[in-house]
């Protein structure tokens, strides 16, 4: 049985095969550890910006850039499986970049409190979303009105990028697309 390759060099590999910074390949890594090893959002200029990967979607800052989804979907699928094969090992600290989702950290505190943290959050149409993974949580703001829906067994990794003349959003989790008339409403966080 073959040795298995430790997190700098598989990172260091990826870079150099597929033509990315090492501090891309990390941000990657970072946004999979937060997402659950099965989804990803992330920003980072290699992949062209705001991006967001999970099993059968892949999406890049440069949306018409096929060869740069390829890329995403080749480190993402190799991360994924590296961090399902090796759960326990601890996260690596890198100050010199920026591993939360974009929006995340500028969109303020518009959420309760309660649930801490959103791994993916935005805005689309005039309406805020964030969501919480650990707490089973998605939090719409809508013109001001929020509202906050049990996720139940998805694990909401960001919004979709279509357009609708509706004004609703639409999410990606683990189990493909989710819509929020699917959602139950809960009044606590």
């Amino acid at each position: 049985m073959p040795t298995p390759e430790p997190q700098d060099e598989l990172t260091a590999r990826l870079a150099r095969e597929h033509g990315v910074s090492e501090s891309a390949v990390l941000a990657v890594l970072e946004a999979l550890r937060r997402g659950g090893g099965t989804m990803a959002q992330f920003s980072h200029g290699d992949f062209g910006g705001m991006s967001q990967w999970s099993s059968g979607m892949t999406m890049v800052g440069d949306m018409f850039n096929v060869g740069l989804k390829e890329k995403l979907n080749a480190i993402a699928g190799a991360l994924s499986g590296y961090l399902r094969d090796h759960p326990a090992e601890p996260q690596r600290e890198d100050t010199s970049v920026s591993y939360r989702s974009a929006g995340v950290s500028d969109a303020g505190s518009w959420w309760p409190a309660a649930l801490g943290d959103p791994s993916a959050a935005g805005s689309q149409n005039h309406m805020r979303y964030a969501a919480f993974p650990e707490k089973r949580r998605l939090v719409i703001d809508d013109h001001g009105r929020t509202q906050i829906y049990d996720t139940g067994e998805h694990r909401i990794c960001g919004v979709s990028q279509s357009q609708s003349s509706d004004s609703t959003l639409t999410f990606v989790s683990q189990l493909g697309v989710v819509r929020v008339s699917d959602l139950k409403r809960v009044d606590t966080p």
